[in-house]
């Protein structure tokens, strides 16, 4: 059994109980998934204006889309 992560709350070091731990994974899972979806939405975005780009607009156009 692998040991959870130590949690501070004022002075006190402990480690985390079962449901702080479930709820620390949790939250590093939600925060994986938001990054990955920023990454996915800027290459996105940087894939479709490089393909108005090879249409012939301008940077200016492409932003007023």
């Amino acid at each position: 059994m692998t040991s959870k992560p130590s949690i501070q709350i004022g002075s006190e070091v402990r480690e985390m109980t079962d449901a702080e731990h479930a709820q620390h994974q949790k939250d590093v899972a939600d925060e994986q998934t938001a990054t990955a979806t920023l990454a996915a939405q800027a290459a996105a975005k940087k894939s479709a204006e490089k393909k108005l780009a090879a249409l012939g607009l301008t940077a200016d156009e492409i932003a007023a889309l």
